[in-house]
């Protein structure tokens, strides 16, 4: 369960971040050739990932178990 959990995590954090850097920049990305799309994408998503939303995803879904286990 502790996989699935952590796979969920990182799927609602992923997505909506991706999504959203699509909708901002996906016209300047779409000019530029598919690595260099590759290697933007990733330098600002890992980063944001590990520090940001993947530590807030994970805190709050805690917060929710606890919360229910009481």
């Amino acid at each position: 369960m502790k996989k699935l959990k952590s796979t969920f995590v990182v799927w609602i954090a992923i997505y909506p971040a991706i999504t959203v850097i699509l909708l901002l920049f996906g016209d300047i990305l779409n000019r530029v050739p598919v690595l260099l799309r590759t290697l933007i994408l990733t330098v600002i998503l890992v980063p944001l990932m590990v520090y940001l939303l993947i530590p807030f995803w994970t805190k709050l879904i805690q917060k929710v178990e606890r919360k229910n286990q009481k």
